[in-house]
């Protein structure tokens, strides 16, 4: 080893000490030449001064410079011996890249992962994906709890079996199975922390980077998000009233190796896909060796007819992952998700799924099983059925009133939005951010594409938004639609800017 280099006395540590609030002399000592060391000031080798010598030089106590020097020891910053202490041969970090024309690199994919919310500490009348929280069964949701708590709740606070806990899949198998036509046993119920954790997990556990995922166009980010985070390329499929719409050609130039769709009520637009097209895609993927991720966010909240039976359902052995959560029947913060996996799949899974997941959540989980087995799940559904139809009719009204009868709306025979069409001249992104300003919190359509030519258009979410809201928000649109200005009049304007 080189010689270490002798300290240069009075250059550095002779700047003397003071008590601060919230700093002590010995904290002060140690952060001086912990940055000094890290700044390149003291360089690899360099030989401090005798412990003894640096308290009388500082005015302060030797065990104050003694205890510095430990903690510099016990970091790494310092090497001691029977000789002294002398700064650790550390690589220091590379001095950052000039701020001007430069940016830190990140991959492609994250790039792409630009969101289109906005995010509020208090939920905004009219944002999309939001029950009403108000009717929310707190007396009920309490009882549950309490039944869970006394029954030996020191049990629950270990981790429990990664794939949930199984009094709540024995409790969804059969709820699924009566309101949603969904074939499964609990064993091939996997508990989620939300259905984008399961969107995760379908990328993470079927697919390989470089596998192409299919999302509808325009449709849920979270899927695009998902795929993108997996390094999967994303191909965005046209969706018209009848929901996913790939035609042959694009089967052989980008076969997928996953689906993502949503057939019971497509988002945004509110399609819902055929018996016809729905056959046609189970055969497809069967052939292809893809799987279908079937996301069945709203289906329990149908307002006409029968609620539609799930895809998963329809045949025996169908290649489809059925995901849903319990953000829009309960509430978002529950973040209690789940996927049900084919029979062989799930077995397969198995190992993976207990490496990847640790069975948390169980206190939730359990009372949410109690909850669904009192029957007090099924009274809440149908509470808010109810509650959504006439929001949703309240909605329709008020622009029909403010836009006229003709204004063009889609969607509507299920979940908690409707999408208002808006010319294709119009910039829905900027009129979007106006709401936002008078405080409402609608998605922009064109948010939900990733074309050049995107429709255009506002997502309306009435779940959490009451009479009074609804009624002044259809007003509030009417007013800047009147001054809102058109893509390409915004267009022109920035050009001009520049």
């Amino acid at each position: 080893m080189p010689d270490a280099r002798p300290f240069p006395t009075g250059q550095l540590l002779s700047a003397p000490l003071a008590l601060r609030d919230g700093e002590t002399l010995q904290q002060q000592l140690f952060l001086r030449v912990k940055r000094a060391i890290l700044t390149g000031q003291l360089p690899a080798g360099t030989r401090l001064p005798a412990t003894r010598q640096l308290a009388q030089d500082l005015r302060i106590s030797r065990n104050t410079v003694i205890n510095a020097w430990m903690q510099l020891q016990a970091e790494g910053y310092l090497i001691s011996d029977r000789q002294g202490s002398r700064v650790s041969p550390i690589a220091l970090p590379a001095p950052p890249a000039p701020a001007v024309g430069s940016e830190v690199p990140v991959a492609d994919r994250v790039a792409l992962l630009r969101s289109g919310h906005r995010y509020s500490s208090e939920e905004m009348p009219l944002r999309p994906g939001v029950p009403a929280l108000t009717h929310f069964p707190f007396a009920a949701w309490r009882r549950a709890l309490n039944r869970v708590l006394s029954d030996t709740p020191q049990r629950l606070l270990g981790y429990g079996d990664p794939l949930g806990e199984m009094a709540l899949r024995v409790a969804l198998a059969q709820h699924l199975s009566l309101t949603r036509g969904v074939r499964c046993q609990p064993q091939q119920i996997v508990i989620t922390e939300g259905a984008q954790q399961a969107l995760s997990l379908c990328v993470t556990l079927l697919s390989n980077p470089g596998d192409t995922g299919w999302v509808e166009e325009p449709g849920y980010r979270g899927a695009k998000a998902a795929m993108l985070a997996g390094s999967l390329r994303v191909q965005p499929v046209a969706v018209d009233e009848q929901g996913l719409a790939p035609d042959a050609r694009l089967w052989q130039s980008a076969p997928p190796r996953l689906i993502y769709c949503s057939p019971t009520h497509q988002y945004p637009t509110g399609a819902v896909m055929s018996a016809a097209r729905r056959l046609a895609l189970l055969a497809q993927a069967q052939m292809h060796q893809a799987w279908i991720i079937e996301d069945d966010y709203d289906g329990d909240f149908r307002y006409v007819g029968e609620p539609i039976g799930a895809m998963q359902g329809m045949t025996s052995g169908a290649p489809v992952i059925y995901i849903g959560s319990f953000s829009k029947t309960l509430f978002p913060a529950l973040r209690l998700g789940f996927m049900v996996l084919p029979a062989a799949l799930a077995t397969t899974l198995r190992p993976a799924l207990h490496e990847l997941l640790r069975g948390g959540n169980r206190l939730e989980q359990q009372a949410l099983a109690a909850f669904i087995a009192s029957g007090d799940f099924t009274r809440h559904l149908s509470k808010m059925r109810r509650l959504y139809r006439q929001r949703q009719q309240t909605l329709r009204q008020a622009l029909r009133e403010t836009l006229g009868e003709n204004v063009r709306l889609l969607g509507g025979e299920c979940g908690l939005h409707l999408v208002l069409r808006l010319a294709d001249e119009l910039d829905d992104v900027a009129l979007a951010a106006r709401l936002w300003q008078a405080g409402y919190a609608p998605g922009a359509l064109s948010s939900y594409c990733s074309g050049d030519a995107p429709p255009r258009g506002l997502v309306l979410g009435y779940g959490n938004t009451g009479t009074a809201q609804l009624k002044a928000g259809a007003r509030q649109i009417c007013r800047l639609l009147d001054a809102a200005p058109s893509a390409t009049e915004r267009a022109r304007r920035q050009s001009a800017a520049e």
